[in-house]
């Protein structure tokens, strides 16, 4: 079992519902105004804008950006405390209790995917009411590094349901916090290992591409490109 993802940039509308969706899910802090000036936001999934053609004929172009979780990801590797690592099923978690904010694995990630928590978010009275109780703590400490998990928590619920049924996990039966919320369905969620899953047949489109693949990370998120 491999966890990956397919994005059709044809049906994203940069609406930020997976975004928003993903702070919800996982708990993620809210930084303050001061910290948002200085850019000290904490965000697991942000959309990326790229502008294409030249001036006055130029189109905006929207990448939403996740964690890519990286079959040979290079924050593992140079993390000094063992505080990201990849699991089995090839996600790539964060353990925030080992990690001491050396800040390496956000160097040595080429997408930008990391945040780091500088400060004390001050997070709505209202928000704090409908924190997420299958998340991780509502609030992490000051000093560590965040990023997203794949909604492991809903992963690890589905498998350890199948297994108690004795049977196989149902393709579509996980979905990640963004793919769900996703209006234009542009966010598709599965096993790559499985081909007759939904992901794995779009991973193999001629539409399919990764960024910055020639750079040997192999990841597990790919986008299909706009027809």
């Amino acid at each position: 079992m491999r966890w990956g993802m397919v994005i059709d940039l044809d049906k994203c509308t940069a609406c930020q519902s997976c975004a928003v969706a993903c702070k919800t899910e996982n708990n993620v802090p809210f930084a303050t105004p001061e910290q948002s000036e200085r850019g000290h936001t904490i965000f697991w999934m942000d959309i990326l804008t790229r502008v294409w053609g030249e001036y006055p004929r130029t189109k905006a172009r929207f990448i939403p950006r996740p964690c890519m979780q990286c079959d040979s990801p290079p924050c593992v590797q140079v993390c000094p405390v063992g505080a990201t690592y990849r699991r089995p099923d090839g996600i790539v978690a964060q353990n925030y209790d080992r990690c001491i904010g050396c800040k390496y694995c956000m160097v040595a990630c080429p997408y930008g995917a990391r945040s780091f928590n500088m400060g004390r978010p001050e997070e709505p009275e209202t928000f704090r009411n409908y924190a997420n109780p299958d998340g991780r703590v509502a609030r992490r400490r000051v000093g560590i590094v965040e990023k997203c998990t794949f909604c492991f928590q809903r992963v690890d619920t589905a498998v350890a349901r199948a297994r108690a049924e004795g049977r196989p996990i149902k393709d579509g039966e996980v979905r990640t916090a963004c793919a769900q919320t996703c209006t234009g369905g542009a966010i598709a969620f599965g096993d790559l290992d499985d081909p007759m899953s939904r992901v794995a047949r779009l991973a193999e489109s001629p539409r399919a591409f990764r960024l910055l693949d020639e750079l040997g990370t192999k990841p597990k998120v790919l986008y299909l490109m706009e027809g």
